[in-house]
């Protein structure tokens, strides 16, 4: 088992989870979370002011998945997310230990 964390920028979240839905994925979690990379950041100007924006607005996708379905995910949420610019985002892949489903007391595979 594994969790795919796709950081991701803010209006391609329904493209992914489409994407996500479409390969039968069905749970994910969404976190809103600031960060830069090579993007860096870029300066605003707020009622005359021009002031540095140092941290962008992304989303933090954390999918749970078999492992044999992480490159059929990798590639849907590259799919999906990708614009050809700088600050598409990153995908992290972790193993998991253990999973229980709380409600049924359900383990590992069975409990995704």
């Amino acid at each position: 088992m594994k969790i795919v964390m796709a950081i991701i920028k803010p209006f391609k979240l329904e493209e992914v989870r489409d994407a996500l839905t479409g390969i039968g994925v069905h749970g994910l979690t969404v976190t809103e979370v600031k960060g830069y990379g090579r993007q860096k950041g870029h300066t605003e100007i707020y009622r005359g002011a021009e002031y540095a924006v140092n941290f962008l607005p992304k989303l933090k996708i954390e999918v749970a998945v078999a492992t044999d379905q992480v490159k059929k995910v990798i590639g849907a949420i590259t799919g999906a997310a990708k614009t050809g610019q700088i600050g598409d985002g990153k995908i992290f892949v972790f193993s998991i230990e253990q999973a229980v489903r709380i409600r049924t007391g359900e383990t590992d595979a069975d409990a995704l």
